[in-house]
C-alpha cells in the first residue's frame, strides 16, 4: 500500500523546511531507515531516513520551500502508481525503458580509470568519493544498471577484512563516548527504533557502514548473536588533499537554507525588537595570567588549557543568576524569566552561522564548559549537529576576539532579551597613585532588548561579568 513521504517536523519551531538533495531517486528501492533526502531547515541540514520500504517516487523537487507536513513524495508497492502521478514507477527490479538513457537526477559520470561514462547516483558519487572509491570499480544494481549508494558500500565492504578490522584498542576508544558520540553519530532515528525493539545495544556496535555508520544489518546482525569483533570502514586518508572552499568573485549566493535562514532570523531579530548595546572594558589580568599557567602544566601532560571563551560562558552564566531578566524572553506581551541557564554559544561554519547550547552553563566546571564546547563546535563543522543541540537557548555568547575585533554589535537570537559580544585580549594600563600599570583588558558587548531590560540593568550585568573574570581562581573552584 502506497505510503505518504511528509516534510517531518524536526523541531519545536521548525515551520517549514527546503529540500536541498534528494539523496534517492524515484525509481529506488527504499529500506527502513536508508536516507531518502537532504533537508534544509533554519538551523541545521538534516537527513530525513525512510521510515517504511517501497519504491521512492518524488512529488517534490531540490530546492522547493514546504511547510510542515507537505507531502513530498511516496513509497510505492511494486506496480502501484502514486496519487497525482500520471506514471506507474519503475520497480527496483524492472530494467529501465531505455538502457542507454539515463534516470531523472541521475549523473553520468567520467571516472579517472576508464574513459566510459557510468551513471550514478548524487549520494553514490558521495560515498564513493568519501570512501576514496573508483566508480568503474562499482557494479550498479540499480535502474538502468546506475549505480546506488548501497552498491558502493557493499563495494567497501568487500575489501579484505584484515584491511578493516579494528584493534580491541581502537574499537574500547570509539564505544568509549557512548551511544550519543559513536553510535550517536552515525545512526538515524529510525534504526534507533529498531535497534531498541530488537533490545540491541548501539554504544557496543562499530558500523561496517561507510565512515562507519552503523546500518540495519548490522543492528539485526547484533541483536542474533554477540559481536566479538567490531569491523569498521576503512579510514579516509588523512593526507587527501583538502578542497577548495568559500565564496569567490563573480559568484552568487541564493538567500535559501542556512543562509537563508540566517537573513530572516536577523531581519525579524532587527525588526521585532528594540536593540541598544553596552560596551564595557573588563580587566583580564589575572585570568590570562592564569591561562598561561595552566597552558605550561597542561604541556607536560599533553592536554590543553581551557579557553578563554569557557570562563566567559561560565561568567555570563554565573551573572544571569545575579540578574535574572537578562535570562528572559518575550511572548504574548509578557517578559518570561527562564529558570534554567542555557547558553548559546555562537560558532562559524562554512556558508553561515549556528547557535548550540551549553545546558546548565551555571553548573559546570570550566572544565566541562571548555569540553562541551569544543565538541559542539567540532559537531557544528562535521556537520553532525541535531537540532536538539541548538534548541532551548536562553541567553548567547559571540565571540570575535579571535579574528581581531575590539567591539561589534551581536544581534540577539529570537526568543532570548540579550546577547553577549566577545573581543580580544589587548593592553591596557590602569594607574596605581602616580604609576601607570600595564593590564590585560577584553571589551565586552551587550546587546539587549529594551522592551524587557533598561540601561542600567544591562550596564549592572556587565559589571557583574567584569568582577567575576577578574577572579578567575574563583571560577575555577566554583
Amino acid at each position: 500500500m502506497a505510503q505518504q513521504i511528509v516534510l517531518p517536523k524536526l523541531g519545536l519551531t521548525m515551520q517549514e523546511g527546503v529540500i536541498g538533495e534528494w539523496v534517492a531517486e524515484s525509481g529506488q528501492r527504499i529500506g527502513l531507515g536508508d536516507v531518502l533526502l537532504r533537508l534544509e531547515t533554519d538551523k541545521v541540514d538534516v537527513d530525513v531516513e525512510a521510515e517504511a520500504e517501497g519504491i521512492l517516487a518524488t512529488t517534490a523537487q531540490a530546492g522547493d520551500v514546504l511547510p510542515v507536513g507537505a507531502v513530498i513524495g511516496w513509497l510505492l508497492g511494486d506496480g502501484e502508481t502514486a496519487p497525482g502521478v500520471d506514471a506507474a514507477v519503475v520497480t527496483a527490479n524492472e530494467p529501465a525503458a531505455d538502457d542507454g538513457a539515463t534516470v531523472a537526477g541521475e549523473t553520468e559520470v567520467r571516472t579517472q580509470s576508464s574513459d566510459s561514462r557510468i551513471k550514478s547516483s548524487p549520494n553514490a558519487r558521495r560515498v564513493a568519493e568519501m570512501s576514496h572509491i573508483d566508480l568503474a570499480q562499482v557494479r550498479g544494481s540499480g535502474p538502468g544498471g546506475r549505480i546506488v549508494s548501497e552498491d558502493v558500500e557493499e563495494f567497501v565492504a568487500a575489501v579484505p577484512v584484515h584491511e578493516k578490522v579494528a584493534t580491541p584498542e581502537a574499537a574500547q576508544a570509539q564505544m568509549a563516548g557512548g551511544a550519543d558520540s559513536a553510535a550517536g553519530q552515525f545512526v538515524g532515528p529510525v534504526l534507533r527504533r529498531r535497534a531498541a525493539e530488537l533490545g540491541v545495544d548501539l554504544s557496543r556496535l562499530v558500523g561496517c557502514g561507510t565512515g562507519g555508520r552503523i546500518t540495519k544489518g548490522d543492528i539485526e546482525a547484533a541483536a542474533g548473536h554477540s559481536v566479538s569483533t567490531p569491523v569498521a570502514a576503512e579510514p579516509v586518508e588523512a593526507d587527501a588533499p583538502a578542497r577548495e572552499t568559500g565564496p569567490k568573485a563573480g559568484d552568487v549566493i541564493p538567500l535559501k537554507g542556512m543562509r537563508g535562514a540566517i537573513a530572516r532570523n536577523m531581519l525579524d531579530s532587527l525588526h521585532s525588537m528594540a536593540q541598544l548595546t553596552h560596551g564595557y572594558e573588563a580587566d583580564v589580568t589575572a585570568l590570562v595570567k592564569i591561562r598561561a599557567e595552566l597552558g605550561a602544566e597542561s604541556a607536560s601532560s599533553g592536554s590543553k588549557p581551557p579557553s578563554l571563551n569557557a570562563f566567559v560562558v561560565k561568567a555570563a552564566a554565573l551573572a544571569l543568576r545575579e540578574h535574572p531578566l537578562l535570562n528572559a524572553g518575550i511572548a504574548d506581551e509578557k517578559v518570561t524569566l527562564f529558570e534554567a541557564i542555557d547558553i548559546g554559544v555562537a560558532v562559524s561554519v562554512d556558508g553561515g552561522l549556528v547557535v548550540p547550547v551549553v545546558r546548565g552553563a551555571d553548573s559546570l566546571s570550566i572544565g566541562a564548559i571548555g569540553a562541551r564546547t569544543t565538541e559542539l563546535a567540532t559537531a557544528a563543522r562535521t556537520g553532525t549537529l541535531g537540532l536538539s543541540d541548538m534548541e532551548g537557548a536562553t541567553f548567547s555568547v559571540s565571540t570575535l576576539g579571535a579574528h581581531g575585533v575590539d567591539f561589534f554589535t551581536p544581534v540577539i537570537n529570537p526568543g532570548n532579551v540579550a546577547i553577549l559580544g566577545v573581543g580580544r585580549v589587548k593592553d591596557g594600563f590602569r594607574w596605581e597613585g602616580e604609576t601607570p600599570v600595564k593590564t590585560q583588558v577584553m571589551t565586552l558587548s551587550l546587546t539587549f532588548d529594551h522592551r524587557a531590560v533598561d540601561g542600567a540593568p544591562a550596564a549592572e550585568y556587565l559589571r557583574t561579568v567584569s568582577k567575576i573574570l577578574a577572579r578567575p581562581l574563583s571560577l575555577l573552584a566554583h
